[in-house]
């Protein structure tokens, strides 16, 4: 087997059980060149389980997993790879500059530590114990060991959790660069503005199965609601009981409409009330995907 560079990550009909928990059921999903992939899907939807298989932590019961086209425990293949998955246990005694030179030790072609510790900001902590930082200092060093390798493909299960939002904003950028530079990403995350502002490729899981993919645009095409806000002294009733609307709920002076037909109900608006301000039209977002999609499959 050699390299391949077309299909990094691959699942192919893979199931896996835990006990009598079926995690992945015939599971297909695959990591293209240059994009960002974000899975997505409730608690218990087999996001870490997908990740798992995929770097050789687990093994399916059935189907098969390829990194890089080879078998994921493939030491040519790992060297390819940067991960960072929620449940991690780094040396406590261990200072960060260690931590970073450690990981970087693994990989044929790693970054410079400097280099990497600017990345992710973590120059001033260089000295400290990665046991005396917390929690939001922690999961910047877990990343900065991720990315130190110059991975190829990175897997990301939840980074910014516990991030303040300047420093999740912050490696947002840091995500974008790094596909500019050619990389690839994998990322799960129950942010649903943060699938949205990177994404270049969305997978929707639920009791580990796909229900959706594709970009965010076609994502939000599957919702074909829009939400409409305005300031009006129209009644809540009186709204509700329009063609193409679909609910309507008052805040003190504003009206909160969904609507499935936007247009027609806008004109509706203008033309019934004269007095109409701060009017507001917003399409369907990944949340509102997200919600529908997820609450269709648990009926």
């Amino acid at each position: 087997m050699t390299i391949d560079d077309n299909c990094l990550a691959e699942l192919k009909g893979v199931t896996k059980r835990f006990g009598a928990v079926v995690a992945l059921d015939g599971l297909d999903l695959e990591v293209r060149p240059g994009e960002l992939l974000a899975l997505l899907g409730p608690n218990g939807a087999g996001k870490t389980t997908a990740i798992s298989l995929m770097i050789g932590l687990l093994q399916p019961e059935r189907g098969t997993a390829r990194l890089f086209g080879l078998p994921p425990l493939r030491v040519e293949a790992r060297r390819r790879i940067g991960v960072m998955m929620q449940e991690v246990s780094p040396a406590a005694d261990l200072r960060v500059r260690e931590q970073i030179d450690l990981v970087a030790s693994y990989y044929p072609d790693p970054a410079r530590p400097e280099v990497v510790m600017e990345m992710a900001h973590l120059t001033p902590l260089a000295r400290r114990f990665y046991g005396k930082l917390s929690n939001g200092q922690k999961r910047q060093v877990q990343f900065a060991m991720a990315v130190c390798g110059r991975p190829k493909l990175l897997f990301l299960d939840e980074p910014t959790v516990g991030l303040d939002v300047q420093a999740r904003e912050t490696m947002w950028a840091t995500l974008r660069q790094l596909i500019d530079d050619g990389a690839s990403i994998v990322l799960t995350t129950h942010y649903l503005e943060e699938a949205e502002a990177l994404a270049d490729r969305v997978v929707v899981l639920a009791k580990g199965r796909v229900l959706a993919s594709g970009s965010v645009n076609e994502m939000r095409a599957l919702v074909v609601r829009t939400r409409i806000r305005c300031v009006s002294a129209l009644t809540a009733e009186q709204v509700g009981a329009w063609a193409g609307v679909g609910s309507v709920t008052r805040d003190g002076p504003r009206l909160e409409i969904t609507a499935t037909n936007a247009e027609a109900v806008v004109r509706q608006l203008l033309g019934a009330d004269e007095d109409l301000q701060e009017l507001e039209v917003r399409r369907a977002g990944l949340a509102e995907v997200f919600t529908e999609l997820t609450q269709e499959d648990a009926k």
